[in-house]
């Protein structure tokens, strides 16, 4: 079991960057795939972006590559989410997930057992 809180949301004008954490318990972390969610006001939560437990694959969302980064320090048991030029629909509550292996897909929210509670993040225009 690996329970996981977010961190690291705030307000942020267009174009800035903001880096999200997720720390997570358990000293099982290194086995965990992650991934990061979110969900903007009046939408269902969607995909951004997922990583391996090793850290040698990543994934993303085509609305966010390029601009956002997930990375891992399994010796620090954190998720990172860079996020640079930030867009205002990049606004939502910034959700991590943990899963012992991508089966269902590492897009799909019911691949990921244990949720965080969120943090949020808005950008101004």
């Amino acid at each position: 079991q690996v329970q996981v809180v977010e961190s690291g949301g705030g307000l942020v004008q267009a174009g800035g960057s903001l880096r999200l954490s997720c720390a997570a318990s358990g000293r099982t972390f290194s086995t965990y795939a992650m991934g990061w969610f979110r969900q903007a006001p009046g939408k269902e939560r969607e995909f951004v972006a997922a990583i391996t437990w090793s850290g040698g694959s990543t994934y993303y969302a085509d609305s966010v590559k390029g601009r956002f980064t997930i990375s891992r320090d399994n010796a620090k048991n954190t998720v990172y989410l860079q996020m640079n030029s930030l867009k205002p629909e990049d606004t939502g509550l910034y959700y991590c997930a943990s899963t012992k292996n991508f089966g269902l897909g590492y897009g799909l929210q019911g691949t990921y057992d244990y949720w965080g509670r969120g943090t949020q993040v808005t950008v101004s225009s």
